[in-house]
């Protein structure tokens, strides 16, 4: 699932019109905690244990998580694989599959209540046609446990997109993904020259030495503008063995 709190740090701005009140949709409790999904308008919002995570308002940022992923890549890779971490409301999932250019796409989702939500309720507006592609497979994993299990992979690209970023986690057992131990994971998870690419709120220049330190190469942030406050990102690195 991802985790989305666009322009951290912001200056206070104009006051603006009342928003329009949330109207639940579902609330399920799971073993990770509650979720809901709520309507505001026209705008979807995935909450967790009461914390907002992200909406169906903008899909810049998870657009180019797959995009910077894709560039990337050595430029001789063909029809390459891709794992995305965190299904949240399938923007990533949507752009991936749009063209022809990715080949297996997997998506690693630990929510069953999310899965749901796209397979049969109002989320299948933005992936339903991806859910129909027969490049794209569901996983129903715990991502941080998926990507330490060797009989997983190995893939080009893993864009993940599970929390606000390596410093602000939606969870606990969330932090083991940007250990020393959880980077190993990824690399491992990862063919020669692959790129894992991570979304997160703000810049973390700890989590960059902690990608060269794990043995990445090609070490980079993206920006992604946003209307006020710090530019969300994406880290890149790649693995060179």
């Amino acid at each position: 699932m991802s985790a989305h709190v666009t322009g951290v740090g912001a200056a206070a701005a104009p006051a603006a019109a009342p928003a329009a009140a949330p109207v639940t949709v579902d609330r399920r409790q799971g073993p990770y905690g509650e979720v809901a999904l709520r309507r505001r308008g026209g705008t979807y919002e995935i909450i967790a244990n009461g914390c907002f995570l992200m909406d169906t308002s903008d899909g810049r940022s998870e657009r180019l998580l797959v995009d910077a992923a894709r560039r990337a890549l050595p430029a001789d890779r063909t029809r390459p694989s891709l794992l995305i971490g965190g299904l949240g409301v399938g923007f990533s999932l949507a752009h991936a599959a749009a063209g022809d250019h990715w080949g297996r796409i997997s998506v690693v989702e630990r929510e069953e209540a999310v899965v749901d939500w796209h397979r049969s309720g109002p989320l299948d507006t933005i992936s339903g046609p991806a859910l129909a592609d027969e490049r794209v497979a569901i996983v129903r994993a715990d991502l941080v446990a998926h990507l330490a299990d060797p009989a997983t992979g190995p893939y080009d690209a893993l864009c993940l997109d599970i929390d606000n970023g390596p410093d602000w986690t939606v969870t606990e057992d969330n932090r083991g993904l940007y250990s020393p131990a959880g980077l190993a994971a990824c690399r491992a998870r990862l063919t020669p020259g692959g790129v894992l690419a991570v979304w997160s709120a703000q810049p973390s220049a700890p989590f960059e030495d902690a990608l060269r330190n794990a043995g990445f190469s090609s070490v980079r942030t993206e920006e992604v503008p946003v209307a006020r406050g710090v530019p969300d990102v994406v880290h890149l690195g790649q693995n060179p063995s």
